[in-house]
Order: structure tokens, then sequence, then C-alpha cells
């Protein structure tokens, strides 16, 4: 079987400012654990592909540092996007490459760089079933999360039809079924019903032959597939003609060939300062702290120090962030909100 690992690498996640800027962005920052996030997730995924059968989906500008921070990769595999163009058109682009290279049948895992994976057998288990259902049944399948949590920061998927053919490798039932709609983030009161009707959160994770993936793009995506025809191999010719759009919307929402299986693993997009009280190891009062720290008398605070030591005393439900001579703090309500602050920030304090 000819499986391929497919990571989306790109953004600078403004909302972990100071610590990411353009050249130091959230997926090479060491947020879960002592390793960058983007290492983190190769290693969780070689023994489903090995490198060279990886491919890295990034920005022109981190090329260098992701080669850098991973030598075994061959340089070939670090996809550069010479601007941001939506994920369908990455997706797209390295569909082609992967088909190019070990044929149409060849099936892409395509995650993100910059996840929290609390059980990774689970994780690794779930992908592997993907692929095995995208192959079987010449689908485009993604992988929904069971939800842990009423949850608006997240769109959803409707399970619909199930399929009763599938077993994993114990001949334990797969949970496969047609998807009936993707539903966009919605509104707190309406997650709550989502949740309590059964729907999984999109998680974005995905796995399909790239043959039936480019199929789908041709029968309907018109803002990807003229680009795709008129490029041929010129990546900066194709990313300089296509428009921008989400996989989901671009071919997910208008095909009639998508499955999702459900995933257990403890996943996070760790999408803010606050979600790393959910993805770190807590103290006995909650907090969830890297680097030089004191806290006493403080409960459920996160905090990130780099360099400089940071003491807290008789608060609680902060974040607080240190970084080159900048300390940030914030409450964890606060912290999903950090756009609203970097926009008033002055030039010399919010950096490049």
């Amino acid at each position: 079987m000819n499986r391929w690992n497919v990571v989306l690498a790109g953004g600078v996640g403004s909302r972990f400012w100071p610590l990411s800027t353009p050249d130091r962005p959230k997926q090479l920052l060491p947020l879960i654990t002592s390793a960058p996030m983007l290492r983190d997730t190769l290693d969780r995924l070689v023994p489903l592909a090995p490198l060279a059968r990886t491919l890295i989906l990034t920005n022109a500008s981190l090329r260098d540092a992701i080669l850098a921070m991973e030598p075994a990769l061959p340089p070939e595999n670090v996809i550069a996007e010479p601007r941001p163009a939506g994920t369908c058109a990455a997706l797209a682009w390295a569909a082609r490459v992967i088909a190019q290279r070990t044929g149409p049948e060849s099936v892409m895992t395509c995650v993100h760089a910059d996840w929290a994976i609390g059980d990774v057998a689970a994780f690794r288990r779930t992908l592997r079933d993907a692929a095995d259902v995208a192959e079987r049944e010449r689908a485009l399948v993604t992988v929904g999360i069971v939800p842990s949590r009423p949850d608006p920061g997240f769109g959803y998927i409707q399970p619909g039809t199930a399929l009763t053919t599938h077993t994993v490798a114990d001949g334990a039932p797969l949970d496969v079924r047609q998807v009936a709609r993707f539903v966009e983030k919605p509104t707190p009161e309406r997650a709550a019903v989502l949740v309590a009707d059964g729907f999984f959160w999109n998680s974005g994770i995905f796995a399909w032959r790239v043959g039936d993936l480019l199929d789908e793009i041709r029968a309907h995506t018109p803002e990807v597939q003229p680009a795709l025809d008129a490029a041929g191999d010129d990546l900066a010719a194709f990313f300089a003609q296509v428009r921008s759009v989400a996989i989901d919307v671009g071919v997910l929402e208008r095909s009639a060939r998508v499955l999702v299986i459900p995933g257990r693993f403890g996943w996070d997009d760790v999408g803010t300062w606050a979600a790393l009280h959910r993805v770190r190891a807590l103290d006995g009062d909650g907090n969830a702290t890297q680097g030089p720290s004191f806290l006493l008398q403080a409960r459920n605070n996160v905090v990130h120090a780099e360099g400089s030591t940071v003491v807290l005393y008789g608060v609680d439900d902060l974040v607080v962030v240190s970084r080159d001579g900048i300390v940030m703090v914030t409450t964890r309500e606060r912290a999903a909100d950090l756009k609203t602050l970097l926009d008033a920030l002055p030039p010399e304090l919010r950096g490049p």
C-alpha cells in the first residue's frame, strides 16, 4: 500500500503573540512539549509513512527553518507556497505531486501541524482506518472528533447513513457514515444543540486516494481546476492563478463521495493561549506552566515564560506570557480575542 502523510504547516498563529512571529510561527513553537509542534506532528506520523513519503505544505518564508528542524526531510517534500491560497489549493497541489511520483491510487492522509493529541496510539489507528476506508470505497474520508464539550470555535459534521461493511484489524465493526452536512462555527447555544444531536467536530483530518481528490476537484471546484490545468508543473504559475477556497467549501460540501469516521483520541487544535490549559499538564492548583515561574495561592492560570521568571500571587484564570522583554497579561476568557490587542499595539511592540 502506497501511503503518504501530508502536513499543512502554513500561517503565523497571531493569537500566540508575543511568542509567535512571521519567522517563528505557532507550528515552530514548543507550546505543548519542549519540542516544536511540527516536530511532535512528524513524530506521530512517521509510523504511518516515512519522511520520504511526507509532504509539508508551508509558507515560502518557513522552508529553510523546517528543513533545519528536520534534515532528514527530502527538500523537494517541503512545498513552499508563494502566497496563501486556501487549503484546497495546497492539498490539490500535494495530490498532483503524489500522483506524479507514485500514481493516482496512492492514499494521502492530511493533518495540521499545530494540534495536541492526547492518545497517540488511537490517533494512528484512526488515521490508518481512514486511509483503509478511502482506499476501499474510493471516497473522500474525514475524521469527525467526538465532542468533549459544546464549542463554538469549531465547525461541525452531521453523520448520516451508516455503511456496514467495514471492520478494523481485530474484526470489530468500524462506524463509517456518509456525511449529511457540514455546519460552520455555531453560536454557543447552537453548539450545545449540535453536540446533543450527535454531531462531530470538524477536525480537518482527511484521507483519500489522490486520483479521487483530483477527480472531485475537476468536477466541483472551478476556483482551483483551471489553474491546475494551466500551470503544468509550475508551482508559481499555479499559485498566481488559483482562487482561494477552503477544501471543505471547495470540495467536501459539493461532493457526494464524502464519508466520516469518529475520532476519540484527545484532539485539540490549540487555537489560543487559553487552550494550553486543556492540553498541558496541570499542577495541584490547576495551573499550566512552562518555563521559569513561581505561583502561590494562584489557580487555573496559563504561564509561558522564556528567559525571565514569572511570579503570580493570589490571582486566578490569567494568561501570562514573557519573551524578549515583553510581558503580556490577559484573562483566559479574553485570550481568544488577541487580534483586537494586536491591531491596537504600536508597531515597535507588535513586531514584524
